[in-house]
């Protein structure tokens, strides 16, 4: 069973974007895109809000994404997240076993 997580960064005079390219270009998205587990990481810019950013973080399972809360790019990201002033809003969402489908 995947889980899905959805955050919304959302900042003013486009820091959210700004959050989203520093990210990239600092290596950090690669690394957790390496991370056992990890099976998306992806940021998309919403047409009718130029102040926020999603990111689409998928991970193979809970355990996965535990580790991953307890690593050290966790304490990078916040650091990012308190450069550009940005505010989070985060959705979970557990996928279907193909199963249960």
């Amino acid at each position: 069973m995947s889980i899905t997580i959805n955050i919304y960064y959302k900042g003013e005079n486009g820091n959210a974007k700004k959050f989203a390219y520093e990210m990239v270009s600092s290596g950090i998205v690669d690394r957790i895109r390496k991370e056992e587990g990890n099976e998306r990481y992806e940021y998309f810019f919403p047409m009718d809000d130029e102040e926020t950013v999603l990111l689409i973080d998928r991970w193979k399972n809970e355990k996965a994404l535990d580790i991953h809360h307890k690593s050290e790019m966790m304490k990078e990201i916040a650091e990012l997240r308190n450069k550009y002033h940005l505010n989070m809003k985060v959705e979970k969402f557990n996928s279907l076993d193909k199963e249960n489908e």
